[in-house]
């Protein structure tokens, strides 16, 4: 309970006026001098005797409410996409009426109208089956940036970006990783093969490949090489980064982990501390969506990840 600074009584003072008044006979006048208060106010309370907490200032009933068919008809026009100033001309309403209602049932913004769809998560059994792809640009390292100390004015412009290309395995969640100075398709399709070759050190053959629609993974080569490695090429949905959810999320948790985790001199020293953070991530890193087991364990029983980690 919020007592106002100014207030004369407390739940507890009210209950000792009522006592005050009616158990020990006082006077009201008495009592009030005794509480600098008014002689209605000790009236009040003593009426109120058996409710002297507080209660809400709400009033019991509001003549001018706008009516339950309105309120309605305001919400039909609103998700037929009519904008609040429309619905209020047309009902002979305030503009501000219509704004309150529809933001007390969350139909201010356009996009309350079409909630998202839901989502559907899917994981496949088999090591092999699904490769995710992805790029995150990340910029060079003149000296440590606003992500490391919070101040965007002290940016480094026109220093350039690194392009990290990673490639996570649906159903193990095992992760490949290599920083690049481009996303060229050239550059992809050799990421690519160094992907595979190291999927399959690890008894793991790629039968299908998800991208977005990067010009990069859109070019004649990269087709071609997928067609090279007999692979078959999945794109996302235009606009649906979720699509390629296991790539997107496996990021977060690259620059949140790695990338952005301390601050680097240099981009170098940034890239070299990438071997160490991808093998604790594939070996020793409890994943979530494997009920905290690492990636390895997916492919090796527990007893063997000592003697085959490497």
């Amino acid at each position: 309970m919020n007592i106002h600074k100014n207030a004369r009584t407390t739940v507890h003072g009210r209950a000792e006026i009522v006592r005050r008044v009616l158990h020990q006979g006082q006077p009201v006048r008495g009592v009030a001098t005794a509480f600098g208060i008014s002689e209605r106010t000790v009236r009040k309370w003593v009426a109120r005797r058996d409710a002297v907490a507080d209660r809400s200032s709400r009033p019991h009933a509001s003549p001018d409410q706008t009516p339950g068919e309105l309120q309605e008809l305001i919400e039909r026009l609103r998700r037929q996409r009519w904008t609040g100033a429309e619905i209020a001309r047309a009902l002979a309403l305030s503009p501000a009426t219509v704004a309150r209602y529809l933001r007390r049932r969350g139909l201010a913004r356009l996009r309350a109208l079409e909630p998202p769809p839901p989502v559907i998560r899917y994981a496949y059994r088999h090591p092999g089956a699904l490769l995710h792809v992805d790029i995150k640009k990340l910029g060079r390292i003149g000296r440590p940036g606003h992500r490391i100390h919070g101040d965007r004015r002290t940016r480094v412009r026109g220093i350039g970006w690194e392009f990290v290309h990673v490639a996570v395995d649906d159903a193990t969640r095992l992760a490949y990783v290599e920083v690049r100075p481009d996303d060229h398709a050239v550059t992809c399709v050799r990421f690519l093969w160094r992907a595979l070759a190291w999927f399959r050190r690890h008894g793991i053959r790629i039968r299908r490949l998800m991208t977005d629609n990067g010009p990069g993974y859109l070019a004649h080569v990269f087709t071609t090489a997928c067609q090279g490695a007999q692979l078959a090429h999945l794109r996302t949905r235009a606009y649906t980064p979720r699509t390629n959810g296991k790539a997107e999320r496996f990021i977060q948790t690259l620059l949140r982990e790695w990338a952005y985790r301390r601050p680097y001199a240099t981009s170098t020293g940034r890239g070299a501390a990438l071997a160490g953070w991808l093998h604790h991530y594939n070996w020793h890193r409890p994943h979530s969506g494997l009920q905290g087991r690492p990636p390895m364990s997916c492919l090796v029983a527990p007893d063997n990840l000592l003697r085959l980690h490497s």
